[in-house]
């Protein structure tokens, strides 16, 4: 079995896409409407996708409060400096559970929260 990708329901699209592209890093794979006011863009590359779905029909996104999306980069400290820049707030962290590994969480438009996790053994 391959995992494919994570669904997001989002309150707004643009906002969306600026903060997957502009801070998490990922890319336009595809882009299309899916019926009336329904649009769906799939982002990422190799194995990270992400499908973030809107619904102007269906505003009210209801995201799990213990869900979270991990991604791997090279410095924590500078993902921290990164996201500060352009005026997002740290939401918890940094963690550091073990010399090997350190982590932050901010959140997304949606409110969903998105891990930055520096695995200092590779």
């Amino acid at each position: 079995m391959k995992f494919c990708w994570a669904t997001i329901r989002v309150n707004n699209m643009e906002d969306s896409l600026k903060f997957y592209q502009e801070i998490v890093g990922l890319k336009i794979e595809k882009r299309f409407n899916a019926g009336p006011g329904v649009e769906i863009v799939f982002l990422g590359d190799g194995e990270t996708k992400i499908e973030l779905i809107y619904n102007k029909d269906s505003t009210e996104v209801n995201l799990g409060k213990d869900i979270s999306l991990g991604f791997e980069v090279k410095s924590v400290d500078e993902m921290i400096s990164f996201v500060k820049e352009k005026g997002i707030d740290i939401h918890s962290g940094p963690f550091e559970p073990n010399p090997n590994t350190k982590f932050f969480f901010i959140l997304d438009p949606n409110g969903l929260r998105i891990q930055f996790v520096e695995n200092k053994l590779q």
